[in-house]
């Protein structure tokens, strides 16, 4: 069975890398990172890839004059790798218009709450301040807006009385986890359509 050629951007922990990682290994998605970028030297997901044999590079936006000549880097080494799907995880970058067109539609991100309620950072946070009942995750397509893209998947967490944004920010993370790895599976089975802003699940 051919293998979906996933290229990750990263910019931190990379646990959803790790749920990744796990996914393939345990046989619940046919597909293989084929290399990890991050724009942290520093990031732990450098490491994981490393643990598993994953080409690891660091591309630093700092040494680019601007951001389409950073993003044609992350595109030429993205192309180099075959990459068929780009999977930011926890990567704490805008998707500029280079990537957008260099992989329409094939750019997928997960995020910390049901969307389009709290795009952007800190979204535990706002959703306390909120005082929201549920919370959650949502796996989307990239689009140019920030956490803007058509809906994949969703995951509902309910909000605790006694609830910190770092406890709901764990129990959120574990159906990150779950969902993420389930997205990717759906998009290599080819069993999702992009119609307009909806995403429709077909039939397997």
């Amino acid at each position: 069975m051919k293998k979906l050629r996933l290229g990750v951007l990263a910019s931190g922990r990379g646990s959803n890398l790790q749920a990744i990682l796990d996914a393939i290994d345990e046989g619940r998605l046919a597909a293989e990172v084929v290399v990890v970028i991050s724009d942290n030297g520093e990031a732990k997901a450098l490491e994981r890839a490393r643990l598993h044999s994953i080409p690891a590079i660091h591309i630093n936006p700092a040494q680019f004059p601007d951001k389409h000549t950073y993003e044609e880097v992350i595109v030429d080494t993205l192309k180099k790798h075959q990459v068929e799907l780009v999977c930011l995880a926890g990567y704490m970058r805008l998707v500029g218009r280079v990537m957008l067109e260099s992989f329409p539609n094939r750019i997928m991100n997960i995020h910390p709450a049901l969307l389009p309620a709290f795009p952007g950072l800190h979204a535990q946070q706002r959703a306390l301040e909120y005082g929201v009942r549920y919370s959650g995750c949502t796996v989307h397509f990239v689009d140019e807006g920030m956490d803007t893209g058509p809906i994949i998947l969703q995951a509902v967490v309910p909000v605790l009385p006694d609830d910190t944004p770092e406890t709901l920010a764990d129990r959120i993370l574990e159906q990150e986890h779950r969902i993420y790895p389930e997205a990717i599976a759906l998009f290599a089975a080819g069993r999702l359509e992009l119609r307009g802003k909806r995403v429709y699940i077909k039939e397997a």
